[in-house]
């Protein structure tokens, strides 16, 4: 874009214009480019290892954002550069999300990637009580305080190609100041000159398994629940499905340990021995986020909605015929299949309730994806958006996902609301982004770790039916967890100084 085509555009009422500039960076990754340039609070990284086994073509780097919307219960208040500029009652606060998006008005240019600037951030699990009103007064109590969303105005933005080594550096150029095209370039070049420079050097990430000094252990976190009452979950659920009230239900349980270490080689581990489809580290300020999540909420690209469930697990074997015969044995599950289908079945009404008739479709049925540790039966659903709906829409009918909370969904959310002792957060809501394009990307928040006062929490669950075993559903969740304890432990504890 030059200064002519940015005038233009400026004539038009757009109040942001992406001016961009694309650099070869085959010497860099996306996560010293990360260090290098962006890495302070409200910064964000997102990656993604598609399939299991390659990564994925484009990884996005956001820079400090100078706005962030948070919403706690019914309050809005939104800061600019540290100081909050306005606080609000809110009656919809998913409502005043898609009022807040649409004060930022920005043309969509052919050369940009799908994500170009947006809302970057999360939606906790506690979003549906804005949705389901008869959730609204049952939620339990809130001892993390982190807020129910948060989303940051990522306007200074990497995009990193990971096939070409190139990245494309973006600036959102206010028309309304002055020499704002010039200023954006200036703004590129100076970042251009960073990224020539050595990157921050961080305590080394051990690949050791073994226990170490000065590493925390699986045996440091500590379940908020305790494992008699996450049993005893388990046989009230049992109970309401046998008695018909319910088919399945999604109880989870949070366990915590100290954690003094650096958040981001918390998110280094976890890439390393998780790598998944939607990776992401958030520096939110007061806390952080890092997660390798291996599951789709929902995608909105180019007026296409995608969902794509999972359930149904085995770990990886040791040669590939042990492999084959793993998997064998998955789709031979006959409980695994029973619950797959379930949750087939909540994802194509998810997507119906936002869809055009006729055109959700299964274009995935029941296939095996392979992930570094373990295998998972794989689902994918698409719809065609319905005319009038928008992101917001499809994030109101998908959000929780199935696979988090059970079926049928709102009794199981009264259900889990009645056992779990402690609001979820940002655990099993949709962490990603609202494009300023429409388009929208999330993840669900599973396989996540939030990092707060000094304190790692970890939470995790798996699904209840009829024959559930107690013992094996506590294994379960801390089998689901693991992948964060094993992270945890390869972060060296720095000395409290306090």
């Amino acid at each position: 874009m030059d200064a002519q085509r940015f005038s233009e555009l400026a004539s038009q009422h757009y109040n942001r214009i992406p001016v961009s500039r694309e650099v070869l960076a085959d010497l860099d990754t996306p996560l010293s480019s990360y260090l290098k340039l962006a890495d302070g609070e409200y910064s964000y990284l997102f990656e993604s290892v598609q399939g299991g086994e390659k990564w994925g073509r484009y990884s996005i780097i956001g820079l400090p954002c100078h706005t962030v919307l948070k919403i706690f219960g019914y309050v809005a208040t939104i800061e600019t550069d540290g100081k909050v500029v306005e606080r609000l009652d809110l009656e919809d606060p998913l409502a005043f999300v898609e009022e807040f998006q649409h004060r930022y008005r920005v043309p969509e240019l052919d050369d940009m990637p799908a994500f170009s600037g947006g809302l970057v951030g999360y939606f906790g699990y506690d979003t549906v009580r804005y949705v389901e009103k008869r959730l609204r007064d049952s939620m339990p109590e809130d001892k993390l305080g982190t807020p129910d969303i948060l989303l940051m105005v990522s306007d200074e933005m990497l995009v990193f190609d990971n096939l070409s080594g190139t990245i494309r550096l973006i600036i959102h150029a206010d028309p309304a100041l002055p020499n704002a095209y010039a200023q954006a370039q200036a703004r590129i070049t100076e970042l251009v000159e960073q990224l020539q420079k050595p990157a921050p050097i961080l305590p080394a990430v051990s690949l050791a398994q073994e226990d170490q000094a000065g590493r925390i252990s699986e045996n440091d976190f500590v379940s908020e629940s305790g494992e008699s009452a996450y049993k005893q979950a388990v046989e009230t659920i049992k109970e309401y499905v046998l008695a018909g009230d319910v088919m399945q239900v999604v109880p989870s349980q949070r366990l915590v340990a100290d954690f003094t270490g650096e958040p981001l080689n918390l998110y280094r581990a976890l890439r390393n021995l998780n790598p998944s489809p939607y990776m992401y580290f958030l520096n939110l300020k007061d806390f952080y986020i890092a997660g390798s999540s291996p599951e789709i909420l929902a995608r909105l690209e180019d007026g296409v909605i995608t969902v794509r469930p999972i359930a149904g697990t085995r770990r990886r074997g040791y040669t590939d015929e042990e492999d084959r015969a793993l998997e064998a044995e998955l789709l031979a599950d006959p409980k695994e299949i029973a619950e797959h289908l379930m949750l087939i079945d909540l994802g194509r009404n998810d997507v119906g309730r936002v869809s055009e008739i006729g055109s959700v479709e299964l274009t995935d049925k029941m296939i095996v994806e392979r992930y570094s540790h373990v295998m998972h039966i794989v689902s994918n659903v698409t719809g065609k958006l319905r005319k009038g709906k928008t992101a917001m829409d499809v994030l109101r009918a998908t959000l929780p996902a199935g696979t988090l909370s059970g079926a049928p969904k709102i009794r199981a959310m009264e259900i889990i609301d009645e056992l779990e002792s402690v609001k979820r957060g940002v655990y099993g809501g949709a962490v990603g982004y609202l494009g300023w394009n429409g388009n929208m990307d999330t993840a669900i928040a599973i396989r996540t770790g939030v990092i707060k006062d000094k304190k790692l929490y970890v939470q995790a669950g798996g699904g209840v039916v009829a024959d559930s075993i107690p013992r094996l559903e506590w294994k379960e969740s801390l089998n689901k967890a693991r992948a964060l304890f094993r992270a945890a432990a390869m972060v060296p504890q720095q000395a409290d100084e306090e």
